[in-house]
């Protein structure tokens, strides 16, 4: 090889690596684009909103919830979902009616947005938690707002911020559908309304997200999945989250029944794999229904780190590649 031929050996040799580079970054920046939703900056902003005084703590029936409707419905907006139904808003009213006796008449609304599917648009795929607290009571230290900020504005808080990162994604060849209930505390009559509007057949899975703003059991990089013997939905979720540090674990407090106290409940009754992902060590959590259950209490870094494990978990099965088995609906109580 002449002293040409070798120089232009090495300048095609040095060109090939500049465009491999240059498309190794192209490559990653969406990437990086898509995960940039998941920060902390935006898990802070959020929950401080939701938790905050100005919303009373979230007692349904009241001013404060109405707040907290009206944040959630713009951030759904500003990702860029669509209402459940075209030519409605984010917001699912209805009445108690046949739901409570003693709140007979009532209003109340969820807020719900979604994410058409591509290839599988009549499949769903529902990220949820419930948005509603305690509202106020008689104060302790002279505090007397029950900010609800783990439960359940770090749920919520998650739900907002998978939605925008999913929207960024746009890989999602099922419909995702992202659900804020009202009523939790007050016998889930919100999810008990939303699955009635569904066809349950349809939901493929259901992440129920509540109480993610402290740290488990296990410390950092874990949660645990309520029901996880009642289908494999765990099992894909942790597959999906190989050679990472992250793990999910069986729910560690049956005795408490955590799968029949949360929203995910209802469709889970009907089959679907539905099931609560959770932190909150339930047998000694100090601020549990209290006043001091406030964003200073919780771990930012953490909860951010499970909001991005949930996001990445659930990948194969937004895009259709896993399905996770059904619910044996006849053997829950």
């Amino acid at each position: 090889m002449n002293l040409t031929s070798t120089m232009k050996y090495f300048l095609q040799a040095a060109l090939f690596a500049a465009v491999l580079a240059a498309s190794t970054v192209s490559a990653q920046q969406p990437a990086r684009k898509q995960s940039d939703k998941l920060n902390e900056t935006e898990t802070r902003r959020i929950l401080q909103v939701l938790a905050s005084d100005s919303m009373e703590g979230r007692a349904v029936f009241t001013p404060g919830i109405e707040k907290a409707a009206a944040f959630i419905a713009a951030e759904f907006k500003a990702a860029g979902l669509q209402p459940l139904h075209p030519d409605s808003s984010f917001l699912q009213h209805f009445t108690v009616n046949a739901l409570a006796r003693r709140f007979a008449g009532k209003p109340l609304f969820n807020v719900v947005g979604i994410l058409p599917g591509k290839s599988k648009k009549d499949e769903y795929v529902i990220f949820s938690g419930h948005y509603d607290h305690l509202g106020t009571g008689k104060p302790v230290n002279g505090d007397s707002i029950y900010n609800g900020a783990n439960d359940d504005a770090s749920g919520i808080t998650a739900v907002i911020m998978l939605a925008k990162y999913f929207k960024a994604l746009d890989k999602n060849e099922r419909t995702l559908i992202f659900a804020a209930f009202t009523a939790e505390e007050t016998g889930g009559m919100g999810s008990r309304y939303f699955s009635r509007e569904l066809d349950s057949s349809r939901v493929m899975a259901m992440f129920n997200i509540e109480m993610i703003g402290t740290g488990s059991k296990w410390g950092a990089n874990s949660a645990y999945i309520t029901g996880y013997e009642k289908s494999d939905m765990g099992k894909i979720l942790q597959k999906n989250l190989e050679n990472t540090p992250f793990r999910f674990y069986p729910d560690p407090y049956p005795e408490q029944q955590l799968f029949y106290r949360s929203d995910n409940a209802t469709l889970a009754r009907q089959g679907v794999p539905a099931h609560t992902i959770s932190t909150s060590k339930m047998d000694s959590e100090p601020y549990y229904h209290t006043v001091e259950d406030e964003i200073e209490t919780l771990d930012i870094k953490n909860m951010t780190e499970i909001i991005r494990a949930i996001g990445h978990s659930a990948q194969s099965i937004i895009t259709g590649k896993d399905t996770p088995s059904r619910v044996d609906a006849g053997r829950l109580r």
